[in-house]
């Protein structure tokens, strides 16, 4: 949860984010590849589109500790997932880890939200980005093979279940990479130049591994369509927007709203949409025809309901000069179709399904139609129900009918020395990988969010909101007790806690889950070695 005031409430237990800018933080550039920092989170929702996560609680059965305390912040087509799992229907869940060095704790937020899925019965995928560590990154594969290890121990140490979920690196999977193949198809070098600032200097396999990667968020998909949610940092959404259009470029038909013969956008939608539903009423309320026509909509969108005539035999209008792009477009359109009938249908538009494809969808549309070159209208199929009729005709038909998958989003970690966590600056962040008693001293020597002086401290209160030692408590150490983690943030800003001694409690939490971990991690080695997954590269 956010906090938007100064007064702590026991359902506020983290910070905004977005009310400080962090060291080097970029405001609005999201770079996979670049900087994991974030300066204001609510930039995201205004110039990117996502949206806050808030709003879904009530519809997700069990929130985990993440979601609850606002860890989880955004999403991009959520409900989807959540309604699967309130429904008990299938889902999938995948992210990927790029073997750049040792998983650290930041990572295990990724790892908790892939095996907190699979435990509400979605079908799990994590996978290794050894093909893009690298290509963009130029790692050896002598590395990538010691780092993934590394992250495949921590993930099944942590819960995940190689029994109901699948792991697999990228250069292993033919699939995949057929899969990447076919999607390749579908984008061009224009599109990821300005996607991802791309240039002449670029290599192929950097570009290549774009490709891998969108097949990898699809990849949940190849079996049977189902929604699938990527759980990711921001700076990943580029990859997320992209995964999508494509997913909708893949499909064999589009299904729209329609009123007539001819083709809308969403701006035109709209108006006509509006236009029906103030000259259906206008039209029930008379006598004798009550057929509605495009010349009427035409009316009434070039001049308001007064202009509507639907008295005259061949009624027509007069089109003024319209500032409105999408308006003006319209009732052309309108005009030209004349006395058509004007009345709401679900339009099938064919992207590119085969001959055969398209003949089924015919057949298969029930009730009144109307076929035309390229598409087919039904009178009686209500949207949802025509979109999943189409989906089905086309994996009939040798198609994939992805389901554009879905995105969940959550905030990054501050590095304990400040600024951000980077793997490359040992003392910012704790490797799951560290000894116990490395992770406790660690946290001992954290920057805090406490006054100068313990005086001060009691007077003022702490700064949580500012202090990366708080957020190990909201990000792992409270771990599923939320009022552990309400009681450190509402005793440090009411200047009962002291920086000392809660450093203390942190890093003893801290060395008691690094020794867990680490034993785990150990009881887990067997298990690895009994998977599917080549972790000895023959590419070394």
């Amino acid at each position: 949860m956010t906090r938007d005031t100064d007064a702590p409430s026991t359902d506020d237990v983290l910070p905004d984010g977005g009310d400080t800018v962090a060291e080097g933080a970029d405001d609005v550039a999201l770079d996979p590849w670049g900087s994991s920092t974030v300066a204001d989170y609510r930039k995201l929702f205004e110039e990117f589109g996502i949206e806050e996560f808030d709003e879904l609680l009530p519809e997700i059965p069990k929130p985990h500790y993440l979601m609850r305390r606002g860890v989880i912040f955004g999403h991009r087509d959520y409900r989807p997932v959540a309604a699967a799992m309130r429904n008990d229907e299938p889902f999938a869940v995948l992210s990927g880890f790029m073997p750049t060095g040792d998983p650290h704790i930041g990572h295990k937020l990724v790892f908790d939200e892939i095996i907190w899925h699979q435990q509400r019965g979605g079908d799990a995928y994590g996978l290794i980005a050894d093909l893009e560590a690298h290509s963009a990154r130029g790692l050896t594969w002598d590395e990538i093979d010691e780092h993934s290890r590394d992250y495949l121990l921590s993930l099944l140490a942590l819960g995940f279940d190689p029994e109901e979920g699948e792991l697999y690196r990228q250069s292993d999977n033919r699939e995949l990479q057929d899969l990447a193949f076919e999607l390749g198809i579908e984008a061009n070098y224009s599109e990821l130049q300005a996607i991802y600032g791309f240039d002449g200097e670029t290599d192929v396999s950097h570009m290549q591994s774009v490709v891998t990667q969108m097949a990898d968020i699809l990849y949940p998909q190849l079996d049977e369509p189902k929604p699938t949610v990527i759980p990711v940092g921001p700076d990943q959404d580029p990859h997320i927007r992209l995964a999508r259009d494509l997913a909708t470029r893949m499909r064999f038909f589009k299904v729209t709203e329609a009123y007539a013969s001819f083709e809308a956008d969403d701006a035109e939608r709209e108006l006509l949409r509006e236009a029906w539903d103030a000259l259906s009423e206008l039209a029930a309320d008379r006598d004798g025809d009550t057929t509605v026509r495009c010349v009427h909509a035409a009316q009434y969108l070039a001049h308001g309901e007064s202009a509507v005539d639907f008295e005259a035999d061949r009624p027509s209008v007069d089109v003024p000069e319209i500032e409105e792009s999408a308006r003006a477009s319209v009732v052309k359109k309108l005009q030209s179709a004349g006395m058509e009938p004007f009345r709401p249908r679900t339009r099938f538009f064919d992207r590119q399904a085969t001959d055969e494809a398209f003949e089924a969808l015919i057949d298969a549309v029930e009730g009144e139609k109307r076929v035309y070159e390229g598409h087919v209208d039904s009178f009686d199929l209500a949207p949802e129900a025509a979109e999943e009729l189409a989906r089905q005709v086309e994996v009939d038909h040798g198609g994939y009918g992805f389901i554009p998958p879905s995105s969940i989003y959550h905030r990054f970690m501050t590095g304990l020395t400040g600024g951000k966590m980077s793997s490359s600056v040992p003392a910012s962040h704790i490797s799951l990988l560290d000894d116990p008693e490395v992770g406790y001293d660690k946290v001992k020597s954290a920057t805090t969010g406490g006054r100068e002086t313990a005086e001060e401290q009691r007077e003022l209160g702490g700064e949580a909101d500012d202090c990366p030692v708080y957020e190990l408590y909201a990000y792992l150490l409270a771990n599923d007790d939320d009022g552990l983690a309400t009681e450190v943030y509402e005793e440090c800003v009411g200047g009962e806690r002291l920086c000392g001694g809660c450093k203390e409690q942190a890093a003893e939490l801290m060395r008691e889950f690094l020794a867990d971990h680490q034993e785990k991690r150990e009881e887990a080695r067997e298990l690895l070695a009994e998977l599917d997954i080549d972790l000895d590269s023959d590419r070394a």
